[in-house]
């Protein structure tokens, strides 16, 4: 996932809008990912979509800070039986943070600490074949900038493969004579650039680390920007169609390139077992009549879930109090396990918009605000029947104009247990313990083990002090 550095109004695009299509002229874009440029998903999808909530025992690892002085947020998919692949993202992941966070401790990021946001897109999960694609926006120092990278999986073979490998390698010349012919009087480029950027194939090959086949089989090369042309003109696509790059394929970009066209609907990658956690079943009544005139009352708040590994057990905690809550859904994590986010509305929890994959919003427009809430918002509606009517921002950072790029009413908090820092139970419940007041709305995160580990002693001691456990609606609606 090479990167390469970008005016700051460029690196809030979306990885694939930047790009223009070889086959058109026209501004590539791609609906399914994360990141991709607001507005541009009228255009049809050069990828056939998939459906995450499909794949058996699929964990999304996510993580991020609350900081806005160091803001980063990082995800990527664990699927059984592609361990290797999942261990190749791990790893760049991990350094890309590292550098990061290292850039804001020494003082080299921007003024205001810069952001890291590293977010996934499933390119094909089907047959034997996994294809994920992670992008990059922000950084600082080497691991700066706008960057793509696809991972491949080969089940049949059981071994990760690299974007690469989906080409023959006696056909790879060829293959690259036509990738430079695509670009070509392209805006941007000019012979000695292409001559530069092809003269040097161990370089080359190294840039080609983002390749995926659209549903009709053709073959999408992006360039990440700078590597073939002017950083400023973004990134460049070549398509390549399926008439031509097929004779080009390994055995293995074959099989990739079948399942994007005609997904055989379930993955098998050898996993031995696919444990998939219960989703819960309490159930509670939609009406809620404490009085909070009466009664002291606190709303408990849980970001960036539902996580496969710990809501459902922090949904067994809250019911064995009776107790309700509201949690503020990562729109990624809401697409890959809608029956969480069911079964907390089904106990009687209030579902919010946290973005979908938790950029700041306040250094995105308002066009591109709108985007991260009302993907996820849809993705909220399709799991529950209810979209919802709250936003929490990242990092807590809201002004004017992300206000009014949304109807969604906005909520902060007024206890901050700072779960994501201190990776201690004990800490965590004490943190709300000692300090909660009535009315108080409380901020934690069900991505944390150690955070769900803490409710049971939060929700008993509270309890015993006469405290009941409200959603932030029904605060607001009965203060």
């Amino acid at each position: 996932m090479r990167t390469h550095r970008l005016l700051p109004s460029l690196l809030l695009l979306g990885s694939l809008a930047l790009a223009t299509a070889c086959s058109s002229g026209s501004p590539g874009t791609a609906s399914g990912t994360a990141t991709a440029r607001p507005g541009a998903s009228a255009a049809p999808s050069p990828t056939r979509t998939v459906d995450p909530a499909r794949i058996k025992g699929l964990q999304i690892v996510s993580d991020n800070s609350e900081s806005t002085s160091c803001a980063w947020a990082t995800s990527y998919p664990d699927v059984p039986g592609a361990t290797a692949m999942t261990a190749e993202m791990k790893k760049d992941v991990q350094w890309r943070l590292a550098a990061f966070r290292a850039s804001c401790e020494d003082g080299s990021a921007s003024d205001d600490g810069g952001e890291l946001n590293i977010s996934h897109q499933f390119l094909v999960a089907s047959g034997d074949v996994l294809g994920v694609r992670l992008t990059t926006l922000g950084g600082s120092g080497a691991g700066s900038g706008l960057g793509r990278r696809t991972y491949w999986y080969d089940g049949g073979a059981g071994r990760s493969r690299t974007a690469l490998d989906l080409v023959d390698s006696g056909s790879r010349e060829a293959f690259l004579a036509a990738l430079r012919s695509g670009l070509e009087g392209r805006e941007g480029t000019d012979p000695d650039t292409l001559d530069q950027a092809f003269g040097d194939r161990s370089a080359l090959t190294g840039e080609l680390d983002d390749m995926a086949f659209t549903a009709t089989g053709g073959l999408r090369v992006t360039f990440d920007p700078g590597a073939v042309g002017a950083g400023a003109a973004g990134s460049y696509v070549v398509t390549l169609p399926k008439a031509t790059v097929t004779p080009w394929l390994s055995a293995f970009g074959k099989r990739v390139q079948e399942q994007s066209v005609s997904p055989s609907g379930s993955l098998d990658l050898g996993a031995t077992a696919t444990p998939t956690p219960a989703v819960p079943t309490h159930t509670a009544s939609g009406d809620d009549d404490t009085d909070c005139e009466q009664v002291k009352c606190v709303a408990l708040t849980f970001d960036d879930g539902p996580s496969a590994t710990y809501t459902a057990t922090l949904l067994t905690h809250l019911a064995q109090y009776d107790a309700r809550a509201t949690f503020f859904t990562v729109g990624q994590n809401v697409v890959a396990h809608p029956a969480l986010v069911r079964a907390e509305v089904r106990a009687g929890n209030e579902v919010g918009n946290h973005s979908y994959s938790h950029p700041d919003l306040t250094k995105l427009t308002a066009e591109e605000v709108a985007y991260q809430l009302n993907r996820t918002s849809a993705a909220i509606k399709a799991a529950t029947g209810q979209a919802p009517t709250l936003f929490r921002p990242p990092y807590g950072a809201v002004n004017s104009t992300v206000r009014q790029a949304t109807r969604l009413s906005a909520v902060l908090w007024t206890l901050d247990t700072e779960d994501w820092k201190y990776p201690d139970a004990a800490r965590v419940a004490q943190s709300v313990i000692s300090k909660v007041k009535r009315n108080d709305v409380v901020l934690l995160h069900d991505i944390h083990p150690t955070s769900v580990a803490a409710v049971p002693q939060i929700l008993r001691t509270l309890s015993a002090q006469g405290y009941h456990f409200v959603t932030v609606s029904h605060l607001r609606a009965t203060m």
